[in-house]
């Protein structure tokens, strides 16, 4: 019964620790400590009471030691994990807040920034506001002192004949004028300096695009000039190329009519002055894949193929192009005498 007891008190002990494991996120630091401190006066009060499951209390003249050491060690164990526990806790919790913290710092750095932006942009058309409302206040001013002049001066032609005071005050009227007119005339000149700059810059601008067109068609004409020269070098080229196939073609063709010579078996009375044309196919390696005649006299055309076939294998370039003429030749051969 008193093993029954001792394993459900422990199993009830480490049910209580594992609780440090479940803990939800949240919690304050304080909390965890009081429920930290909670778990350890659970943990103190359910040793005791093993204490006291394992106490002997018959009049014996000396208790067993050894299971009192095996407790003791118990809770040795687990008081360390029961720490180890609470670390563990601790370390999340820091770490979350960490991150945390974090975030938060970013967040509002990111909306100090976006506020700074905000209120940049705030400034930036206050102040266009303010120039567009100067401009037109001055266009305003502008309008009524000129307005002002024309009534002055219909005033003043009107009351030529006035006292005293109206012609000091035609000449306070006349001062205004002349200062409408002063700034009208500022302003007419500042219109004229804008227009001298715009006409400058049109200038300008037709220069450089001129300029522009001037140098692309320079350019223009430089490609032609090389595209031409490099045509007229490939055609060149080319040109040579096809006479240095002719020329092998024109030597081969030499020593085909050679091989032939050498198997060919005359016959002076019949052939004098007689030829025939052969058409041979031949094969990379210079083989002998046929030989026809294609007209002429018939003893010639005779002698002529069997001479190709007794020669087997006839001379032949490497160059791909020169054999491109040699692999299907036509070949005049007449025997000389």
């Amino acid at each position: 019964m008193i093993a029954l007891i001792k394993t459900l008190i422990g199993r009830c002990v480490n049910k209580c620790m594992g609780i440090f494991t479940y803990l939800p996120d949240g919690k304050t630091l304080r909390q965890d400590y009081v429920i930290a401190l909670v778990a350890a006066l659970l943990v103190h009060v359910i040793m005791a009471m093993v204490l006291m499951a394992n106490a002997d209390f018959s009049p014996k003249p000396k208790p067993q030691p050894k299971p009192q050491m095996q407790v003791i060690d118990a809770v040795v164990v687990d008081a360390s994990k029961l720490q180890q526990q609470v670390d563990k806790l601790r370390q999340q919790k820091a770490a979350a807040k960490a991150r945390e913290d974090k975030r938060i710092a970013e967040l509002e750095q990111r909306a100090e920034q976006a506020r700074k932006q905000r209120q940049q942009e705030a400034e930036r058309i206050k102040r266009l506001e303010q120039q567009r409302k100067r401009t037109e206040a001055e266009k305003q001013r502008a309008d009524a002192a000129r307005k002002k002049a024309e009534d002055a001066a219909k005033r003043a032609k009107a009351n030529a004949a006035a006292e005293e005071q109206a012609r000091r005050q035609k000449e306070r009227e006349r001062q205004a004028a002349e200062k409408a007119a002063a700034e009208a005339k500022a302003k007419r000149l500042r219109e004229e300096e804008a227009a001298r700059k715009a006409e400058e810059e049109r200038r300008r601008k037709k220069l450089e695009e001129e300029k522009r067109k001037k140098e692309a068609a320079e350019r223009a004409e430089q490609q032609r000039l090389l595209e031409q020269q490099m045509l007229e070098e490939m055609q060149r080229r080319q040109s040579a190329r096809s006479q240095q196939v002719m020329n092998e073609v024109d030597k081969y063709s030499a020593l085909i009519t050679q091989a032939i010579a050498r198997n060919f078996i005359k016959d002076e009375a019949s052939m004098r002055g007689k030829s025939c044309r052969v058409r041979i196919k031949l094969a990379s390696s210079g083989f002998v894949i046929s030989a026809n005649a294609v007209d002429g006299d018939r003893a010639v055309c005779q002698e002529a193929v069997k001479a190709v076939n007794k020669a087997g294998t006839l001379p032949v370039s490497s160059d791909p192009a020169v054999f491109s003429k040699l692999e299907n030749i036509i070949v005049t051969y007449a025997p000389e005498f």
